[in-house]
């Protein structure tokens, strides 16, 4: 298996783990890179392989993250199963011996990193639920502008509750920055049913999602959801509300007006801009161990606090 691109690292519980760079997998159609997940297209479905890669800045970096590819690849089974009442989906199995033929000799390597599922034509808006004052739309807030056609009272603070949850689609951008639009672009970018649809089906996922969260000491600020079309159906793909995809706060630790410590890659956000001579273009600096370390230790932690289970 030496074609796996894969290198080996320290298992923070003290034994030897792979961690996944890349792969190389036969047999498919076609085949994509994205900066996490490597995409196989064969006649009957997609074998989505999620990667121990970790972007920030759009940037990947060249050090991966122990078992991240399985916390992303685990919790996205995970949700699936559950809103399978509210919206349909795209994955089949997570099982390694119902992937294609072709990849069954790497099926140690594939388990619980990989994804097979139903082929869809993709709805390119990515349609983003908030439930707090966060990120892209605190700092439209700071500036005093609206957020995707939104207007915020006056008053509020960095990381507060909304009232109800908000609907703030994104342009799907192959590559670079996401760009917020209104719901009047929504429509334009899809169509008045499926974006009426995509907004209803979005804002229920967010808070069936909030609300197991917060059980479980987490609060759910905002999250990603991507949808295809199936036989004209709209259905969920791609990731469902991983660390990734989502911002999760640790429940004991918030209050209004300060950036609430997070299980997703905000870590090292945080401490990639403390360096001095990177410009936040490629090539990305190394990881050092303590970062890593870290790092993963966020979002196994979410895992277990969402699933009950570890990679």
């Amino acid at each position: 298996m030496d074609n796996l691109g894969t290198e080996e690292a320290e298992h923070m519980a003290g034994g030897p783990t792979r961690v996944v760079m890349s792969t190389d997998l036969p047999g498919a159609i076609s085949r994509r890179q994205g900066k996490v997940r490597d995409i196989y297209e064969y006649p009957d479905g997609l074998l989505l392989v999620a990667s121990d890669r970790i972007s920030a800045f759009d940037v990947v970096m060249p050090t991966g993250i122990p078992d991240k590819g399985k916390v992303l690849t685990q919790v996205s089974a995970f949700w699936f199963d559950r809103t399978q009442g509210i919206i349909p989906n795209h994955l089949i199995s997570t099982a390694p011996a119902d992937f294609p033929e072709a990849v069954q000799g790497f099926a140690e390597m594939l388990d619980g990193r990989a994804m097979w599922c139903r082929k869809a034509e993709v709805v390119p808006v990515e349609c983003v639920v908030r439930g707090y004052l966060a990120g892209a739309a605190w700092r439209a807030y700071e500036d005093g502008e609206p957020y995707c056609g939104h207007e915020f009272p006056e008053g509020l603070s960095e990381a507060e509750k909304l009232d109800e949850p908000i609907f703030t689609p994104t342009t799907k951008a192959e590559s670079g920055h996401d760009i917020p639009i209104t719901r009047e672009q929504c429509v334009e970018l899809c169509s008045d049913r499926h974006a009426a649809q995509m907004e209803r089906v979005a804002v229920e996922l967010y808070r069936f999602a909030a609300e197991h969260a917060e059980k479980n000491g987490l609060l759910l600020a905002d999250t990603k959801f991507e949808f295809g079309l199936i036989d004209d159906e709209l259905v969920l793909i791609d990731e469902l509300l991983t660390p990734d995809s989502s911002r999760y706060w640790d429940a004991e630790q918030w209050a209004p007006g300060h950036q609430p410590v997070g299980f997703d890659k905000q870590y090292l956000r945080d401490w990639l801009e403390t360096l001095d001579g990177w410009d936040k273009t490629p090539p990305g600096p190394e990881l050092p161990g303590d970062i890593v370390a870290k790092t993963r230790e966020l979002y196994v932690e979410l895992m277990r606090r969402l699933t009950g289970r570890t990679p």
